[in-house]
């Protein structure tokens, strides 16, 4: 009980201390430079905890914790894309960006709880359903492979945009950095809460990926729990220190892809009974793929500019 306290305890202040370091200007672009600030802070915090585990529970558990940080890190990494795409649809400015992702990190926090404790309840009486679980994240991956860069962003498409919209007033107007306003005495939603709704909705869309992928590396839920809102609550800053460098990982995707595979099969095996992948390998062939992938990414996205360059200036 001790070990739970104290993690939420720390969750708590360092949201604390996230929105007072992005938030200390007011209303301002975050800079590369504040961003990867943040994301150290909270990539050391991450890590002094996994000390924590290793010291306290073993250097078993310790892999383990490390071993989903890095998936649902990986993970979160392709989810900052459609981050981007969603700010661009709705015109969210820079400046009003994190505010929407610190609410937004907060609800995934809450709902990720409830759906880690919930799975680790099915595994502890459903064995078979990581059998599940392993086949969906190999079909996941593979589907990856397929999916399009180009692919547009609807959120009006969002089914809980339209259950909103349909009980609420929405203002097409942004109102800077209000989620609600009070216009002709009725209180309307704006544009900036519409985008919170849907990064909300797509995170739990998120989870259904990246949950079962941690639960093949560990079945204790305190691991499970504490690697995976670990990981999301350096997204925020993430997000504003790979915004300017997207362009560069456009090929991260396949990476994602093969994890999600591989994690998909290493439960299948285990699952039969047939093979079990330490966890230490695991660990290695994660950040293997993952190093691999975004190096490539950056090596041919660099020639793609050269050969832009060269055709502009023959």
């Amino acid at each position: 009980m001790w070990a739970w306290i104290l993690f939420y305890a720390l969750v708590i202040v360092m949201l604390y201390a996230d929105l007072k370091l992005f938030g200390r200007k007011g209303q301002h672009e975050v800079s590369i430079k504040e961003a990867l600030q943040m994301t150290f802070v909270w990539i050391f915090v991450s890590l002094l905890f996994c000390a924590g585990i290793w010291f306290y529970e073993g250097d078993n558990k310790a892999m383990e914790f490390l071993a989903g940080y890095l998936i649902e890190k990986s993970l979160s990494m392709d989810n900052l894309f459609v981050f981007l795409m969603l700010f661009s649809f709705f015109g969210v400015q820079r400046k009003y960006q994190h505010e929407v992702l610190f609410w937004g990190i907060f609800g995934a926090l809450i709902l990720r709880s409830i759906f880690i404790f919930a799975g680790a309840a099915m595994v502890q009486r459903f064995d078979w359903i990581l059998g599940i679980f392993g086949a969906f994240l190999i079909y996941t991956g593979i589907k990856m492979f397929s999916h399009k860069d180009d692919e547009s962003v609807d959120p009006s498409k969002n089914i809980f945009v339209k259950l909103f919209k349909k009980f609420f007033p929405v203002t097409d107007q942004m109102h800077e950095d209000k989620f609600f306003i009070i216009e002709g005495g009725k209180r309307l939603a704006t544009p900036l809460f519409i985008a919170l709704l849907v990064i909300e909705t797509t995170d739990v869309a998120f989870a259904v990926d990246s949950i079962p992928a941690v639960f093949s590396v560990s079945r204790d839920p305190f691991i499970v729990l504490t690697s995976n809102i670990f990981a999301i609550l350096g997204l925020r800053a993430l997000y504003f220190a790979l915004a300017a460098i997207a362009q560069w990982f456009q090929y991260l995707k396949y990476g994602l892809g093969i994890i999600l595979s591989f994690v998909g099969v290493k439960m299948l095996l285990e699952v039969f009974g047939i093979y079990e992948v330490r966890t230490s390998h695991s660990l290695l062939i994660i950040f293997g793929v993952l190093v691999l992938s975004m190096g490539l990414s950056v090596i041919l996205s660099q020639n793609k500019c050269d050969k832009r360059d060269n055709n502009h200036h023959p």
